[in-house]
């Protein structure tokens, strides 16, 4: 089977279509810089009369909302707009819950008027992936069950890691019942409808060539999840490091980051590669995560070149020649002047890791 993919980015700067190679026989429209049960809903019917032009192509689309949206709105597109329809039959809403945080999403306290999404999310769902259940014991997984079929005790639970669930569990299955909606929800069809968003929850996102210095990056996101983690819903990136070839792909939920280099080559010169990333947080400090960032990419010539001698600081400063510059996103590669030829890294350029003889 074949998907077009409606993809829904809280901020300015989408970077899930960036990491799907080019072989995938998917289509993919990014609904961008608003939640897509709001203020960019029109965008959503708008890409969903497009692409019904073209139905001969794939055969549904998935909607991929920003973990922000209520679902509602969303789900009310394909019955009180006109044509959607006559054009689509809504087959299900499945939700993702992670199990590290969603007890406390479930209880965080919203200001009046402000609806939890969390728990919109978890009520209008026709079937619910827990999942990340390696980060949590038996007794946990069984009270987020509980609290989740508190809110929805008829969508069945399936656990899961990375996400990974059979296809057949969320495809074609004909879950959605509109009479089940209208039942804790009977102004559900009313198009007049309003929510509200929780102001303080903003996103910050951003695009800079360059290429980034990795052992500051891991220094400032070390910082930034140790000091800032709980604030931090939502992280994701890709960058360019300096002396990689391959892409830096990172996404993270609070304290929990995960990055690495990947398979993925940029495919352009260095001096073209451009840094994405987005924030979506509580309570950010926008440009202060920009300039963080920006301190992060490397501007200035190095003091060195290969065959210069140099000390390199390994407990104590240790003569040595610089025998590659940029070498796996560490400013300079050096080799000890010992009976083992011993090479060592100099991740920056300053006289702290190496220094002039």
């Amino acid at each position: 089977m074949k998907f077009a993919v409606i993809e829904n980015e809280f901020g300015e700067v989408g970077v899930d279509e960036k990491i799907i190679p080019e072989s995938v026989d998917e289509e993919v429209i990014e609904v961008m810089n608003g939640c897509i049960c709001c203020t960019v809903r029109g965008d959503l019917v708008e890409a969903l009369k497009r692409l019904h032009t073209r139905m001969d192509k794939f055969d549904g689309v998935i909607i991929e909302t920003t973990g922000l949206a209520d679902p509602a709105p969303v789900v009310q597109t394909f019955f009180v707009d006109e044509e959607i329809p006559t054009m689509y039959s809504l087959d299900s809403v499945i939700t993702v819950v992670d199990a590290k945080v969603i007890l406390d999403r479930l209880a965080e306290e919203k200001p009046e008027g402000v609806e939890n999404e969390s728990v919109e999310q978890v009520c209008f769902a026709d079937k619910i992936l827990l999942n990340k259940t390696d980060l949590a014991d038996e007794t946990k997984l069984k009270k987020i069950e509980g609290e989740v079929r508190k809110l929805n005790p008829t969508a069945p639970i399936l656990r899961c890691l990375h996400s990974k669930v059979s296809p057949k569990e969320l495809l074609n299955i004909r879950a959605f019942d509109l009479k089940r909606v209208l039942d804790f929800d009977p102004e559900f069809l009313d198009p007049d409808q309003e929510h509200e968003h929780d102001s303080t929850v903003s996103s910050v996102s951003c695009r800079i060539k360059g290429n980034v210095n990795q052992h500051m990056l891991s220094r400032w996101i070390g910082r930034l999840i140790q000091e800032d983690g709980a604030n931090l819903y939502r992280y994701k990136g890709i960058l360019a490091i300096k002396g990689v070839e391959e892409k830096f792909i990172f996404q993270g939920v609070g304290m929990l980051f995960d990055g690495n280099i990947s398979d993925m080559k940029w495919g352009v010169p260095e001096a073209e590669r451009e840094n994405i990333f987005v924030f979506i947080g509580k309570n950010l400090d926008h440009q202060w995560l920009k300039d963080c960032f920006q301190a992060c990419i490397v501007t200035d010539n190095l003091r060195f070149k290969v065959g210069d001698k140099v000390q390199a600081n390994i407990g104590e400063y240790t003569n040595g020649t610089i025998k590659k510059v940029w070498d796996d996103g560490n400013a300079y590669r050096i080799e000890l002047d010992d009976a083992d030829k011993t090479n060592v890294y100099a991740p920056i350029d300053v006289d702290t890791y190496v220094k002039a003889r």
